[in-house]
């Protein structure tokens, strides 16, 4: 099993690779556990989370991230293990004594205050000074673009608008990690990207920790320093989204973060993957036991070549025949089923010629060293 603690990267920088301040609290979890009668919710998750990191819990409803979550808020009790912010314990801690942002995926607005009196209320709590809540709100309202709507209600704002208030709540007391619960589940895709960007922006400026949860693959590795992936309560692999995508640890991880194409087997021969599709090079250093593995390729990782045209060295090829030609404006998705029943999806640039026509025979290469060996089994 491999080692999911993660390895905490170092102080992050800002677009233009200058040291960023950072001024968020490093987060500690070991061996966390969240049973539900015989059931573990959450089994022994240990991961470490770097001040001012960008952290992403990503997987599948059920998988456990969310419990996590609630966990390092207080808003469920762990069952055992520990959770330190900056090496304080803080499991015991009732969610108010933990000094923690929190935003939600249905906003949790005070549907009766003002936009300005929502976000003054964190600070109300904890006994600000008025004068000092008033320069606070007003601050938070412009790092939201929200400057003029102090004085609106929720009602009266569109969903985008109100999440934005939700985010202005959680930072608006300067809480040194801000937990995130799918908070932009409820908006439409392209509010969901707008707002992404708002979220990154807010990140590099803050320099706080910010610890999000979804189960949106592209959303998570638009946003993140690194991700855990969750799966049946436990974590399978931590990385950027480079290392995940690139050299997933696990069979769940390659097929949960993004598209692949799989082909198992096993390797009898070193170097080479036996399966039904034939014996296929895996890549240079990749070494497997007598176990059941796979080989991994992504979409767009594969390519059809011209009639005529060579294998270029260093690449594999099958051959099959094109069943289907799918267009998305940037991208045209290829179907091709190889002659044992094993279909291939590629993933091409519009612009380019395209020779692919269905039902024609159809040569797929792909560079050997731009796949990956994975265990089928963890």
């Amino acid at each position: 099993m491999p080692d999911t603690t993660g390895t905490v990267p170092g102080r992050p920088t800002t677009t233009d690779g200058r040291p960023a301040t950072t001024s968020g609290a490093a987060v500690r979890l070991r061996d966390l556990t969240k049973r539900y009668g015989g059931r573990a919710a959450v089994d022994r998750v240990s991961l470490d989370i770097g001040a001012g990191e960008f952290m992403t819990f990503l997987g599948p409803s059920g998988s456990g991230k969310t419990t996590t979550l609630d966990m390092i808020a207080g808003f469920t009790t762990a069952t055992e293990g520990a959770i330190t912010v900056d090496g304080t314990e803080v499991a015991a801690l009732p969610p108010h004594q933990r000094d923690l942002g929190m935003v939600f995926q249905h906003y949790a607005l005070f549907p009766h205050l003002t936009v300005a009196r929502n976000i003054a209320f964190p600070l109300e709590q904890r006994k600000v000074p008025r004068a000092e809540i008033g320069r606070r709100v007003t601050e938070a309202l412009r790092m939201v673009q929200l400057d003029g709507m102090a004085d609106r209600l929720p009602r009266q704002l569109s969903g985008g608008q109100q999440q934005r208030v939700a985010l202005a709540r959680a930072v608006v007391f300067n809480p040194r990690v801000l937990l995130m619960d799918e908070p932009l589940g409820a908006l439409d895709k392209k509010l969901r990207e707008q707002l992404q960007g708002e979220i990154a922006r807010m990140h590099r400026d803050l320099g706080i920790t910010f610890v999000f949860v979804t189960h949106d693959q592209e959303e998570a590795l638009a946003l993140s320093d690194r991700i855990a992936v969750f799966n049946e309560g436990r974590i399978e692999q931590v990385g950027t989204p480079e290392e995940l995508y690139e050299a997933p640890a696990t069979l769940f991880v390659a097929q949960f973060l993004g598209e692949s194409n799989v082909f198992t087997g096993h390797c009898r021969t070193p170097g080479v993957l036996s399966c039904p599709d034939g014996d296929l090079p895996v890549p240079p250093g990749a070494t497997a036991g007598p176990e059941e593995v796979a080989l991994v390729v992504r979409p767009e990782r594969m390519r059809l070549l011209a009639p005529g045209d060579p294998v270029p060295g260093g690449h594999h090829h099958l051959d099959g025949t094109v069943t289907e030609t799918v267009y998305f404006g940037a991208h045209r998705r290829v179907a091709v089923d190889l002659p044992g029943g094993h279909r291939l999806q590629l993933r091409e640039p519009a612009g380019q010629e395209h020779p692919a026509v269905p039902g024609t025979a159809a040569r797929v290469v792909w560079a050997v060293e731009r796949s990956a060996l994975v265990p089928v089994a963890p």
